[in-house]
């Protein structure tokens, strides 16, 4: 689960970058505190785990040498693409390569596009120029690109405009969406990133447009209770949809990780979350979303705050 918008913390970063990336935003330049073990909640990192990432708007990953990943969220209408070289020189600073999430819509509050007239305009080529602008100007960039686009299409929780789409229609639109961005960066991994849903399988594009697959993983406790009754684990929030896109064949990197509970259960999600294990053979990469849930949680459950810095649960 993520966010529906992310206007605000956009709005947050406008000082520094300008415009709508902001992976690094008030962050860039900033120290982060040194906090008490599990008052800073971000995974343990040892020589044997596997590389780590983070989606940072907080900027609390800005010293942490950890992070081989810096994850930028971009809108492909009213964003300002000049502000990527300043997250590239971020990343470069930092060691890190780019993921950059493209999301098939704008974060203005007064964005208004049907599914059936996004999908209807994509394939009928209205947005190639926004597809190709992004592309081009992250074709300039010196750091190692990986392009996930229109992610967890499988998830049906109301919040992408791109997940009311039939499969088969949202196969067509990322087919469109990739040939597109490789003429202008060939370069670049691509990366298709299901919620790991069952049925993802229906979403699948074909080896030919994904290098990589993604997928996103979350722990919230308050949601293991009311649902199992008792706390999940890392592995077995993970082994679902790992199981059901290990058939393709392809690295799998967790996209988006993130958990919120008392400090038993952070204690033992960041310790498992970047740790090889034997179920997950495929498994090359896990990367934290550092940022507060947007999109409430099913039963009243409120908006979980993934954030490395927030307080834990009681």
């Amino acid at each position: 689960m993520k966010t529906l918008s992310k206007l605000t913390s956009a709005l947050l970063a406008t000082c520094i970058l300008c415009g709508g990336v902001y992976a690094a935003s008030s962050g860039l330049d900033a120290k982060a505190e040194n906090r008490p073990l599990f008052h800073d909640k971000r995974p343990i990192i040892t020589a044997e785990s596997l590389p780590a990432g983070a989606y940072d708007p907080n900027g609390d990953f800005s010293n942490d040498p950890n992070p081989k990943i810096e994850h930028l969220f971009l809108p492909w209408e009213d964003v300002d693409l000049s502000t990527l070289s300043t997250a590239n020189d971020y990343a470069r600073k930092r060691g890190r390569s780019l993921l950059i999430t493209i999301e098939p819509w704008s974060w203005a509050r007064d964005w208004r596009v049907t599914p059936t007239d996004l999908l209807s305009g994509i394939l009928a080529g209205h947005y190639d120029s926004n597809m190709t602008a992004i592309c081009s100007a992250a074709a300039k960039l010196d750091r190692p690109v990986t392009i996930r686009w229109a992610q967890e299409m499988d998830e049906k929780n109301g919040q992408f405009t791109w997940a009311y789409w039939k499969p088969e229609d949202y196969v067509k639109a990322y087919r469109h969406a990739i040939t597109v961005c490789r003429k202008s960066l060939p370069s670049a991994k691509y990366m298709w990133s299901p919620m790991g849903k069952e049925g993802l399988e229906a979403y699948y594009p074909g080896d030919q447009f994904v290098d990589v697959i993604g997928l996103s993983v979350f722990g919230y406790q308050p949601f293991d209770q009311r649902k199992l009754g008792r706390d999940s684990t890392f592995v077995e929030a993970t082994k679902p949809g790992y199981d059901r896109v290990k058939r393709f064949k392809k690295p799998i990197v967790i996209a988006e990780l993130g958990y919120q509970g008392n400090e038993a259960y952070v204690h033992a999600w960041a310790e498992e979350a970047n740790k090889p294990h034997a179920e997950f053979p495929d498994l090359t990469a896990v990367v934290y979303f550092n940022d507060r849930e947007i999109y409430p949680w099913p039963d009243g459950l409120g908006r979980p705050d993934w954030r490395v810095a927030s307080p834990l649960l009681n």
